[in-house]
């Protein structure tokens, strides 16, 4: 059906088999990269105090958002009986991924906080500790890619003329999927990247991936907080 008859004919949705809270999946998301980020700045200020039971609420918060709704989507198969069953692989395993790690990340923080504070190289410590768990964050890096590939190849992610904003690029797909494939490549650069900065006298390549994880966080932070207004939209017009 042409994207004209869907709109002249006005689209109509059954939620109850369309389930969809990839909105707080992307807040949390957004929010815990900016928190590694913080993190990883923060471990190397010693002039600063690292307060890692703080940090370690905070990757326990979101990590247990996305592990859970991750863990749901992911063997829910299809989350979305009425369609996109790709977004079971797109936001339900990256999700899950991220929020075990944040979820370990967080109980490894509030049992050593007394020990990295008093560390004389705080980052090294935690470098340690995280070069095994590095695998498998550079296979998810790489999965990202996969996504990023498959958003652009396949014209992924475009909204329906009923959402509102993003709906106004309805009728140019890749523009939407050029945005959030980008913003998946970002994260598997650092992702990709991430074994390496745990490498001493690796700055620059350090510096890289806070960047690229600064910068997605921030997007899917703000985009994620976006689709609360622009998803309820959808969801009133299209009932």
């Amino acid at each position: 059906m042409a994207t004209g008859e869907i709109v002249a004919q006005g689209l109509k949705i059954d939620w109850a088999q369309m389930p969809t809270y990839n909105t707080v999946m992307s807040v949390a998301a957004g929010a815990g990269l900016l928190m590694v980020v913080g993190l990883m700045r923060r471990l190397g200020d010693a002039d600063r105090p690292l307060a890692a039971e703080g940090w370690a609420m905070g990757f326990g918060v979101v990590g247990a958002v996305l592990a859970v709704t991750g863990l749901h989507m992911t063997l829910t198969w299809p989350l979305a009986a009425g369609g996109f069953p790709f977004d079971n692989v797109i936001f339900g395993e990256p999700s899950l991924a991220f929020g075990v790690l944040l979820l370990f990340a967080a109980f490894y923080l509030w049992k050593r906080a007394e020990a990295l504070e008093a560390a004389p190289d705080r980052f090294a410590m935690l470098a340690a500790a995280a070069r095994p768990v590095s695998v498998f964050v550079l296979g998810m890096g790489l999965a990202c890619f996969g996504i990023a590939a498959a958003g652009v190849g396949y014209e992924l992610f475009a909204a329906p003329p009923e959402e509102p904003i993003s709906g106004e690029f309805a009728e140019h797909p890749m523009i939407e999927a050029v945005f959030i494939s980008g913003l998946y490549a970002l994260v598997g650069v650092g992702a990709v990247l991430f074994p390496l900065a745990l490498r001493p006298g690796r700055r620059a390549v350090t510096a890289v991936v806070l960047l690229v994880w600064f910068l997605s966080g921030l997007a899917f932070l703000l985009f994620g907080a976006l689709n609360y207004f622009t998803h309820i939209g959808l969801i009133v017009n299209t009932m």
